[in-house]
């Protein structure tokens, strides 16, 4: 069987929609061919509307879930528009993450499903977290079913986006959970100084670690926990920004960028990696990918840049594909989820 999907993901760094249109084949196995992708950057109001909705009322909020979902079908449609495509079987869209706490039983992901078909006539699956969530899962992370039919010839698979995340096969299972924050740290330490990221890692070069600072960060609770487990923006404000309050910019991005290696790093040697492929913005920051580098002894792999950049987007497109099949799109073993699952509403 074959079918052509889009895939959307917007990240907790804020740095745009990603849009990715892969087409899938079914034959003893899945591949996959990226046809298309792009990121559409948010314009400054969008970007502030979504940085900012973690504080709106729930009036406000509801409003901004339909406003961003019909953005989200313009955007699309602009694109279908633009590379004149035919014959586009479904589009999967994450939504952007506004809430996560599966400890009481919510995530929300906002960008209505409902308001992209109004805006593409295409079916929309959407909303692929909050079923995982109500099963007692961690709602993420999703991606694994991706990495276990789409990129197994790898010993593991490493996002780094506003969060790392990695995904690997540990006594005949694929496990995932979230490691530590990598960009929504990073990026939010940059705007300090007006630049949007911290490019190459070359800021952090600058600083000096903080002996102090980098031993409270490493000696938090949730590094001690074993997976599942995931982190949302919450966590962060909790327990990341006020410890980085008092830091010298050059400085706190110094010591981040050595926390976050060292975290990854831990978790490489911990399970005996061999190869890992990584994917998402951080791919692009040389001083943390050489940091991560030299405390490990495993062979790091940066794939093309249609991969690093597309890799979420493209995996959604197909739980999007897996959705219309009924077949299981989410793994217990990465979520913590009661049994493994095919989640996902359709409009």
């Amino acid at each position: 069987m074959k079918a052509l999907a889009i895939g959307l993901m917007s990240g907790t760094s804020l740095d745009g929609l990603d849009i990715c249109l892969a087409e899938f084949e079914k034959q003893d196995k899945w591949s996959f061919q990226i046809l298309k992708a792009e990121t559409i950057p948010y314009a400054e109001d969008w970007e502030n509307k979504l940085r900012n909705s973690i504080h709106l009322s729930a009036e406000d909020l509801l409003e901004l879930n339909s406003e961003y979902g019909f953005y989200l079908g313009r955007q699309v449609k602009e694109f279908i528009n633009k590379h004149q495509l035919e014959n586009i079987s479904l589009i999967a869209s994450h939504g952007h993450t506004i809430f996560h706490q599966p400890k009481r039983k919510f995530t929300l992901q906002i960008g209505d499903g409902r308001a992209i078909k109004l805006e593409t006539g295409l079916p929309v699956i959407y909303d692929f977290r909050s079923q995982d969530v109500l099963m007692n899962g961690n709602g993420a992370p999703l991606v694994p079913i991706g990495d276990e039919l789409l990129f197994s010839e790898y010993n593991a698979c490493l996002n780094l986006g506003g969060f790392s995340n990695i995904s690997l096969h540990s006594d005949g299972k694929r496990i995932a959970f979230d490691i530590a924050p990598v960009n929504i740290v990073l990026n939010h330490l940059a705007q300090h100084i007006n630049k949007s990221f911290d490019e190459n890692g070359a800021l952090a070069q600058k600083g000096e670690i903080n002996e102090a600072l980098l031993n409270d960060l490493n000696a938090l609770d949730f590094y001690q926990h074993s997976h599942p487990k995931s982190l949302g923006i919450e966590w962060c404000n909790n327990h990341i920004f006020p410890a980085l309050k008092n830091i010298e910019t050059l400085d706190a991005l110094a010591t981040f960028t050595e926390h976050t290696a060292q975290q990854i790093a831990i978790v490489i040697n911990k399970n005996k990696i061999k190869d890992i492929l990584i994917t998402g913005g951080g791919a692009y920051n040389s001083f943390l990918i050489e940091k991560i580098r030299s405390k490990t002894q495993a062979e790091v792999i940066i794939p093309k840049k249609e991969i690093i950049d597309y890799k979420e987007a493209l995996i959604f497109a197909f739980m999007g594909v897996l959705k219309v099949n009924n077949e299981v799109n989410v793994l217990s073993s990465a979520t913590g989820s009661s049994y493994d699952h095919c989640s996902g509403v359709i409009a």
